[in-house]
């Protein structure tokens, strides 16, 4: 926390170690140390937690990107963008920006240094200017894409593609939309402020005009924010009460961070699958609370297993009512994506809520009518060491037979790989590039 003195606040010593990290980030893209050296101290000395932690600086360097075991912030903005150029020192380039706008911003400060000049475009578009860092996390990925395209490798990365960087499968119920699907590079904004989110990403993809251009984008929120608290989806059920403990380095070497099975740039990384789903709140709303708690296998209010009162009571699986019926049904959401239904495979969830809005609709159900429906549901983000033994073992299984899928729709998202942590001095994907 801050601590005051007659001075005013001062900066956390996490915040400090932030900042000198970012100006060593900064240094090593070949931008002038002494601009960043002058902004990014004036970040240190705003970069303290207030009361509220709208303020605290999220450390951009690492073993790991922030934003995956960074405990929840309650906005993101996500983004993926499709490559336009055909050159690699392009993408070489751009990374090299990316990473030294992202290190900025993650310190409260704007995308680029410059001085202003009327006659040029802003160096950065402004509406963040003012504001505190709100715990902004960048977290980027890389797709299929960026490795090979159309049949060519366009930038002679393939050999250095990881094999767990596959083509996710169709699975049962999906109603992908293209251009909500894909992507060659993504990149997830969290912050406190959905404005801070929203200026990241729509600085990063302003930096990348002419190599680079956003495919699709997707806001979230989530609300109960806080070590003691599960937050709730549209549906109003606790979302996330079974996930692995981000503060078991253990359990997040088993199932979230690539060791030495990978290739050398992606060890430390993760593989993150995004998925937006629609969710038919209108005829969620309509089912008795009763049927609501079978399908999802939890009593909505506490959050607890059927049958039980406290929320991280584990699941008895086995258990059966007075008439012999399982207490859990068969096919309730928690059975299936228990981890003792799924050989042990475990994923970290970091899911967020969204609402676009309305569109026009034809229901899938009984009676089949026609009308205006809430574009809402569950931005679906995920995190794990191989999502061949991870989400897609899992969601393979629900996909077929979980109770929610009347409910719901899957219509976008994708699959990319998030390389392993920033060291002070490097760029985003640098020894993918050197080893290629």
């Amino acid at each position: 926390m801050s601590q005051q003195d007659g001075r005013g606040l001062r900066p956390t010593r996490r915040g400090l170690v932030s900042v000198a990290a970012g100006l060593a980030i900064v240094a090593g893209a070949g931008l002038g140390r002494d601009t960043a050296a002058e902004a990014l101290v004036d970040a240190a000395h705003t970069g303290g937690s207030t009361d509220d932690g709208s303020s605290q600086i999220e450390p951009f360097c690492g073993p790991h990107q922030g934003g995956i075991t960074t405990p929840m912030q309650s906005h993101t903005y996500a983004a993926a963008l499709d490559l336009v150029t055909t050159k690699r020192d392009d993408v070489v380039r751009l990374l090299r920006v990316w990473t030294s706008a992202a290190a900025r911003m993650s310190s409260g400060q704007p995308a680029q240094s410059a001085e202003p000049d009327v006659a040029r475009p802003a160096s950065d578009s402004g509406e963040a200017v003012g504001l505190p860092s709100s715990r902004l996390t960048l977290t980027f990925g890389f797709g299929a894409g960026l490795f090979v395209k159309d049949g060519k490798d366009r930038y002679g990365l393939l050999a250095q593609r990881p094999q767990a960087l596959v083509d996710l499968p169709h699975f049962d119920g999906d109603e992908l939309i293209e251009t909500r699907t894909g992507g060659d590079l993504s990149v997830q904004a969290c912050a406190n402020d959905p404005q801070i989110a929203f200026h990241a990403v729509r600085q990063l993809a302003r930096l990348a005009y002419g190599v680079a251009e956003v495919r699709w984008a997707q806001t979230g929120f989530i609300s109960g924010v806080g070590p003691e608290q599960t937050p709730r989806n549209l549906m109003g059920f606790k979302d996330g009460t079974s996930n692995p403990s981000i503060n078991d380095p253990e359990l997040m070497r088993k199932f979230v961070w690539v060791g030495s099975e990978g290739p050398d740039w992606m060890r430390g990384g993760s593989y993150v699958v995004l998925r937006r789903i629609r969710i038919a709140l209108e005829h969620w709303d309509r089912m008795p609370l009763d049927f609501q708690e079978q399908t999802f296998g939890r009593h909505k209010y506490s959050g607890a297993p059927l049958g039980l009162k406290n929320e991280f009571e584990p699941l008895d699986l086995n258990a059966v009512d007075k008439d012999g019926n399982l207490v859990i049904p068969e096919s309730a959401h928690v059975r299936l994506a228990a981890v003792a239904s799924n050989d042990g495979a475990q994923i970290l969830r970091r899911p967020y809520s969204y609402n676009d809005g309305v569109n026009f609709t034809t229901e899938r159900w009984p009676p089949w009518r026609q009308g205006v429906e809430y574009d809402a549901g569950l931005f679906f983000v995920c995190y794990q060491r191989d999502p061949r033994t991870g989400f897609i073992k899992i969601f393979g299984k629900l996909s077929k037979f979980d109770m929610l899928n009347q409910f719901v729709t899957h219509t976008g998202g994708g699959l990319f790989a998030c390389p392993g942590g920033i060291a002070p001095g490097e760029f985003l994907g640098q020894h993918l590039f050197e080893t290629s």
